[in-house]
C-alpha cells in the first residue's frame, strides 16, 4: 500500500475540484488530507494569494468555473472571498480529517456557495459533519494545536501551495499536477536526472 499526504485549505476551490479526479487515483494509493493555513505558507515564502491579486483572481477564479464545468461540477462562489479558512480546518480536523469530511466541507463552499467562516454557515456543515458540539471543538487546544503543526510541517517539507500531495519523496502542487503524479507513481524513476 502507497501513502500520499495531501496538504489543502478550502479557502481554495482546487481541492473541491481536484476531488472529483481522486477516482483516477491508484487503488493502492492511501491519500491522507492534512488541513493546512495556506496564509501562512504565502507569508513564510512572500508571496501573494491569487485573491489578493485584481487580476489573477479572476483568472483563477474562471479557471476554476470552467473546470467545475467540465467536470459537471455544481460551483457557487462563497458569498465573500478570501475568507478566513481557520475554523473551518478545524472543523475538518474536529470531525477526524478523512476524506469524506474535506468533501461535504468542500461541497458545503464551492458546490454550494455557502460561506466559510460565518457561524450560521459553519454550524449548518457542522451538522452535516455529526459534530453537535462544533463551537467547543474548534476551540479545543488539541485541535487548534494541530492545525498548527500542520501548517509547521507543509512549510518545512516545501510546499507553496494547495492542494499539494506529498508521496514517493517528491510534491505535486495543483489540482492540475495529478497527471504528473500518477505518472510518477507508475515509474518512480520518472525525474531522474533532473536535479
Amino acid at each position: 500500500m502507497r501513502h500520499a499526504d495531501w496538504y489543502i485549505d478550502l479557502v481554495s476551490p482546487f481541492p473541491y475540484l481536484a476531488l472529483a479526479r481522486f477516482d483516477r487515483l491508484p487503488d493502492d494509493l492511501t491519500v491522507r488530507p492534512v488541513p493546512i493555513v495556506l496564509a501562512a505558507l504565502l507569508r513564510h515564502w512572500g508571496h501573494k494569494g491569487p485573491a489578493e491579486i485584481e487580476a489573477k483572481g479572476v483568472q483563477t477564479f474562471r479557471m476554476a468555473r470552467r473546470t467545475a464545468a467540465g467536470r459537471g461540477l455544481p460551483f457557487r462562489m462563497p458569498p465573500r472571498h478570501p475568507f478566513s479558512p481557520i475554523a473551518l480546518g478545524r472543523l475538518i480536523i474536529a470531525a477526524g480529517g478523512g476524506l469524506d469530511a474535506v468533501r461535504i466541507a468542500a461541497a458545503h463552499v464551492w458546490a454550494e456557495g455557502n460561506a466559510g467562516d460565518e457561524a450560521e454557515s459553519l454550524a449548518a456543515l457542522a451538522e452535516r459533519l455529526d459534530l453537535p458540539d462544533w463551537e467547543a471543538r474548534i476551540a479545543d487546544q488539541g485541535v487548534k494545536d494541530a492545525l498548527r503543526a500542520n501548517t509547521d510541517a507543509a512549510i518545512a517539507r516545501g510546499i507553496y501551495g494547495v492542494p499539494t500531495f506529498d508521496t514517493g519523496g517528491e510534491l505535486f502542487w495543483g489540482d492540475d499536477a495529478m497527471p504528473m503524479m500518477t505518472d510518477f507513481l507508475a515509474d518512480p524513476a520518472l525525474f531522474d536526472g533532473e536535479r
